[in-house]
């Protein structure tokens, strides 16, 4: 497969157009054009039909497949501008702003910030998050992570039920307002991560069937039909993945992807779809010289799909790790029902800052398994921690943010938890701010039964959970609206205070080298359980010092032994202070030698230490 061109759907070429798409199926396969110009492709091997030096499309022209006399859009669509049911444009994907300068920064500098573009701004659109990224790097970001954007039913939705994995949504702005904020994006220096969905389509304006058999039987997903990546016919299904993965890197200049739900792929060929996407991605970066990462979300401890494609593994650079956040939660107070029944909250945090995987081979109740494996030898930077993200908030029933949840003290400590842990921290859109909207489920789907059938499925998760209340209608259009950050809450001097606290950690994390090492030998957790609390030793190879952390997650004021083998020297942060609205009128002051630190409840303390 040739890397430095799109080798499906509709492509320009200087002052012609080439079109080429999969359809074994068919025994006629024709674009029509502006409901006019009607142009016959050519049958070509394996089901695939051509047509080339096309001269009479133009940009912006509107056009139809037509299987077998069936009208049908394109299902490599780069734009859906009438929605998912009506006609493809055509959109030259060459003529994008070039970075000149621009180069991917390494892995281990990532400080992400997830945000979804209907809910971040007002406008609800790639301009609105343009005229917000002074804020993003303010903050002190590094890399700003957008949830799905391929074409979907109707004008809002999470994005994960996109049917047109190739077509950016329309009501966000369309292919060239996404091209453009890319390139803003990197003249301010941020890296750009886009969420990706290869696991399932979704429902409304899924025609994918029509044209091959994109789907299989031998599996199921909880969102539907699976993809067929190892069944009868699956090399066209390959081939698509494939080439939309690798169009993000080359046509739209994206950074990295974060490939949603991967354990649910199911793929038993003998070269896993992921590894296939990842030897694609490492082609392109050679033939661009500009890194891509390849970040998955996965729920099954196994570090084979954090290894390299040459040691047998799936090649991915890195991975979300939700057993850090569930861990976290639970020594935060978290009731312990569904998932978060599973963790012992301040020893697994302990296990895993030091293991980033908390279930290597312990037997799981809630899974009634032994669960998991080491990932020794692998480097911090290859996993993403969150003490909130776009899923653990908004598969509540009621979308509560940790600002609704816990006290102004815990979420800074939280916070804290997280920006000072050895992985890539991510921060999930309005938390630096203490954001008081929920961000709740939503769709648009236009048939009724279907949503009916999405509003039966929440209520029956959630009885399931043995929650009590009623989900918000996830139609309803006020679902959505309450889901919008409310940004005039900066004015309010908690929040104001709370956004100062963000910038401050992120600061110390890019300041001090002890923050920034990959090495998880160099992480060393001490586990005060009856204290409820921990103590994170950060150690530096090349320097006689450390950086100590202190997490009371209790309600009492801690006294917390000092490693032997270590003395305190300075104070670089207590969340406790008046300063940052804590209970402390004025900063404790400990003896350079004393044993024990005290800590306030629900607090975090740095300090900088030597080694006796």
């Amino acid at each position: 497969m040739n890397v430095a061109k799109r080798n499906i759907g509709l492509t320009f070429d200087g002052s012609h157009c080439n079109f080429r798409i999969w359809a074994p199926q068919a025994k006629q396969v024709q674009l029509s054009v502006n409901d006019k110009n009607t142009i016959d492709l050519t049958p070509k091997d394996y089901g695939y039909w051509e047509a080339n030096h096309i001269t009479n499309i133009n940009e912006t022209d509107l056009y139809w497949l037509k299987i077998d006399g069936k009208q049908l859009p394109d299902p490599a669509s780069v734009s859906q501008p009438e929605g998912v049911h009506g006609p493809s444009q055509a959109v030259n994907l060459n003529e994008m702003p070039t970075p000149e300068h621009w180069q991917n920064i390494p892995l281990k500098d990532y400080i992400i910030y997830e945000l979804h573009i209907g809910t971040f701004s007002e406008g609800g659109d790639f301009e609105g998050v343009a005229e917000k990224l002074d804020h993003i790097i303010e903050l002190g970001i590094t890399a700003v992570e957008l949830m799905p954007v391929a074409a979907f039913a109707g004008k809002r939705n999470w994005g994960y039920d996109g049917v047109y994995p190739f077509a950016v949504q329309t009501s966000y702005g369309g292919p060239k307002a996404l091209q453009q904020l890319v390139a803003l994006c990197h003249s301010k220096g941020l890296a750009v991560i886009l969420d990706v969905v290869y696991n399932h389509f979704g429902p409304e304006g899924n025609y994918l069937n029509e044209f091959g058999p994109y789907f299989t039987d031998k599996y199921k997903t909880p969102w539907g039909k699976a993809v067929n990546f190892d069944d009868r016919g699956s090399h066209g299904v390959r081939e698509y993945i494939i080439e939309n993965a690798i169009m993000w890197f080359r046509d739209f200049h994206i950074d990295a992807l974060r490939l949603d739900a991967v354990h649910a792929i199911k793929d038993n060929s003998s070269s896993h779809i992921l590894q296939e996407i990842s030897k694609h991605t490492d082609l392109l970066s050679k033939q661009t010289g500009r890194s891509y990462y390849l970040i998955a979300e996965c729920d099954l401890n196994d570090p084979r799909y954090i290894s390299s494609v040459e040691q047998n593994g799936l090649g991915m650079h890195g991975q979300w790790i939700d057993e850090f956040h569930h861990a976290l939660r639970v020594a935060a107070e978290e009731p312990k029902i569904g998932y978060y029944s599973d963790f012992d909250g301040i020893a697994h945090l302990g296990k895993s800052y030091q293991d980033a995987y908390v279930y290597t081979g312990m037997y799981s109740k809630e899974r009634d398994n032994f669960f998991g494996k080491s990932a020794q030898g692998h480097h911090s930077s290859q996993f993403t921690v969150f003490s909130q993200n776009h899923d653990q908030v908004g598969n509540r029933m009621l979308g509560e943010r940790s600002s609704t949840l816990y006290s102004f003290e815990m979420q800074k400590l939280l916070a804290a938890a997280v920006l000072t842990a050895p992985f890539v921290p991510l921060l999930f859109m309005g938390e630096e701010w203490a954001e008081t909207n929920p961000f709740l489920y939503f769709i648009d789907h236009s048939d009724p039964d279907l949503v009916e059938a999405v509003r039966n499925g929440r209520r029956e998760e959630f009885a399931a959970s043995h929650l009590d209340g009623q989900a918000p209608d996830p139609k309803a259009e006020d679902t959505f609206k309450r889901s919008k950050l409310n940004w005039e809450l900066l004015q309010q001097t908690k929040n104001a205070t709370m956004l100062e606290f963000y910038k401050h950690l992120i600061s110390l994390r890019k300041k001090y080298s002890m923050l920034q090492t990959v090495d998880l030998d160099t992480v060393k957790a001490y586990v005060f359980q009856p204290e409820n609390s921990l103590i994170i030793e950060r150690k530096c190879a090349e320097e006689n010092k450390s950086i100590l952390c202190l997490l009371n997650f209790s309600s009492n004021v801690q006294q917390l032994s000092v490693p032997a083998h270590l003395t305190i020297d300075q104070k670089l942060l207590d969340s406790a202070e008046a300063k940052w609205l804590g209970p402390l009128n004025t900063p404790t002051i400990t003896a350079k030698f004393s044993p024990h630190l005290t800590i306030q409840p629900e607090s975090f303390i740095a300090y900088t230490t030597l080694y006796d």
